[in-house]
């Protein structure tokens, strides 16, 4: 927030008792970041800041809330979010995340970004601080995430970056994959130096890489990494001083096996973070947001001013936010959680700015606003789309042919050889195997690509589910035992301008309509948490197995992320960041 020197002035006075506080919040437990101290303490709070701890007797003050003896922290602040796969808008996603604790959003807003370029992006953040929240912007960093390898609604290119940067909600370089480093890509090593000259931060996504080769990334300035899945990994982080953000997503679970680690070893923990990626909105309802690492990591042994040590100042000094956010001291926002327990991450009251914005579980309503009319006609798919489109042609009786093969629990999966069958100069799919036909469909109107590969993993045993939620291009993908029905579900959403559906023999099973970029809802979130359960138990009655199909369909097209990834463009070998065949050998 910027403010003048009359508004300083104001805050300063009323630090000294000249000016009423708009607040005194009393009779807590505060909990100090700074020197692991727990004492019994008021607040007093002034246009949205902390300006005193324990002010004097007779202090002036329009309100005072009592704090019934509660444990007062900081709000939590995820590190690194993508609004978009929540499916909700910023002002539905609030419901969600607002009683779990979370003040603070650091938000790499690629996907709308790819979709629909800077004016979506600013569309996306526009009015933010209306909401319960706060919202601070990791300027994309690749848009579109593999150039010459994928379609993609828009582009942000160096300059378009730099305008960002200026941005009074800018934080930081939104996440770099290693082919941009390690391939000492000109235009990325620009976008990384206008943000250095800025002073901000560059934020990482180092997966996959080794050793010698996280060396090279952080000599790219790169300051941290979301994608650690072994304790190993993280701490091969931190060795070249990249800071580890500890994730919890739908599809993504590596808090346990990172921070039993962390535990174990008694690693410090003020190089770590915490943050959610990419969570849909009914784990975030169930389960919590920020505050289910946090509880999480608490269960596995980790002493609870640690957690939150690492959901608020740890993450606000590597952003070098430490003025505004993090803290429960003068000058920073008054943005505080309420606990009765610090070992149970379940707060009682939530407030942003000294204002009460949720309590015992409920959220306050956020302010609604509307979006441009062009973001909700994103779908639109070449008019030679067919059946045979999704078609794979090869000769011979069979042919060994590479598989992507899906890790439980995980974004990442691994590349495996299978011989399959060949019928009428085809293959097809072979669900008794469980292997599916995995296709990707530009949906921009440009080209009308489409491409097709095998997948392991979903376990679905008849039709067809798709998504135009495929990070990071958001093309349609859809995953299926035939072609018609893979035809029809990306009929399906075009007719619904984006989403989720489930069809089986040419009918919609079930759907989830995002007309928003293809990304969002504008739906409340109780509304969308329903159908979306809905939509889950519909594909398990097609075979599904996994608890998020859609989020892992979301993201098995990615192709940064090891080993296998499909765009329109073809199968992508990760590692060698090129189009590979599908087809390794045919037999005759």
């Amino acid at each position: 927030m910027q403010y003048d020197l009359t508004e300083f002035k104001k805050e300063l006075e009323a630090a000294s008792g000249l000016r009423e506080a708009d607040l005194v919040l009393e009779n807590i437990r505060l909990v100090d970041v700074y020197t692991n101290e727990i004492h019994p303490a008021s607040l007093a709070i002034y246009n949205s800041r902390i300006i005193a701890i324990n002010p004097p007797k007779g202090y002036p003050a329009k309100l005072r809330i009592d704090g019934k003896n509660q444990f007062a922290v900081p709000g939590f602040i995820d590190t690194h979010i993508h609004i978009e796969t929540t499916l909700l808008t910023p002002e539905a996603l609030s419901e969600v995340i607002v009683p779990w604790g979370t003040t603070t959003l650091f938000v790499d807003a690629m996907e709308i970004a790819n979709v629909a370029g800077i004016d979506g992006l600013l569309s996306l953040i526009k009015d933010s601080e209306k909401l319960p929240f706060r919202i601070f912007l990791e300027v994309p960093s690749r848009v579109p995430t593999a150039p010459g390898l994928e379609t993609a609604g828009a582009v942000l290119g160096v300059e378009e970056v730099k305008t960002l940067l200026q941005l009074d909600e800018t934080l930081s370089l939104g996440e770099l994959d290693p082919s941009k480093i390690l391939g000492i890509r000109e235009e990325y090593l620009e976008k990384i130096l206008a943000t250095l000259a800025s002073r901000r931060i560059c934020n990482g996504h180092a997966i996959g890489l080794s050793p010698a080769e996280l060396n090279i990334y952080a000599a790219g300035h790169l300051a941290d990494d979301h994608e650690c899945v072994t304790f190993e990994e993280l701490k091969d982080r931190l060795r070249v001083g990249i800071c580890a953000l500890v994730r919890e997503g739908s599809s993504e679970r590596n808090t346990e096996q990172l921070m039993r680690g962390v535990i174990e070893n008694e690693l410090p923990i003020e190089n770590l973070m915490f943050c959610t990626d990419d969570k849909h909105v009914n784990d975030i309802f169930r389960e919590g947001h920020i505050s289910f690492n946090m509880q999480k990591s608490i269960n596995l042994g980790l002493d609870p001013l640690a957690a939150i040590k690492m959901a608020t100042i740890n993450a606000a000094k590597h952003f070098h936010v430490e003025s505004m956010l993090g803290s429960l001291t003068p000058g920073r926002y008054a943005d505080i959680v309420l606990l009765d327990d610090i070992y149970q991450i379940e707060p009682s009251r939530v407030f942003k700015g000294g204002k009460l914005v949720a309590e015992n579980g409920i959220a306050f309503p956020a302010v609604s606003k509307f979006y441009p009319a062009n973001l909700f006609e994103t779908v639109r798919l070449s008019a030679s789309l067919s059946a045979e489109s999704f078609q794979i042609p090869a000769s011979g009786k069979r042919a060994l042919c590479r598989i992507i093969a899906l890790i439980p629990d995980q974004i990442i999966n691994r590349e495996e050889h299978e011989w399959m069958q060949i019928q009428n100069g085809q293959i097809e799919a072979a669900p008794d195997r469980d292997i599916l036909k995995l296709a990707v469909v530009e949906r921009y109107g440009k080209n009308g690509r489409v491409s097709t590969a095998l997948v392991r993993g979903f376990g679905l045993k008849k039709g067809a589910l798709a998504s135009s939620v495929s990070h990071d291009h958001h093309n349609i993908v859809v995953v299926g035992c035939n072609d018609q029905d893979m035809l029809f579900a990306a009929k399906t959403l075009r007719e619904i301008n984006g989403g989720f559906v489930a069809v089986c023999d040419g009918q919609i099973v079930n759907a989830l309509p995002l007309p928003l970029a293809g990304l969002m809802s504008t739906l409340p979130a109780r509304e969308v948490m329903e159908r979306m359960n809905q939509l889950n138990e519909s594909s398990r009655e097609l075979g599904i197995t996994m608890a998020s199909p859609f989020m892992t369909l979301s993201f098995i097209s990615l192709p940064t992320v090891p080993e296998l990834g499909l765009t329109d463009y073809g199968l992508i070998n990760v590692h060698d960041h090129c189009i590979t065949n599908l087809i390794l050998q045919n037999e005759d």
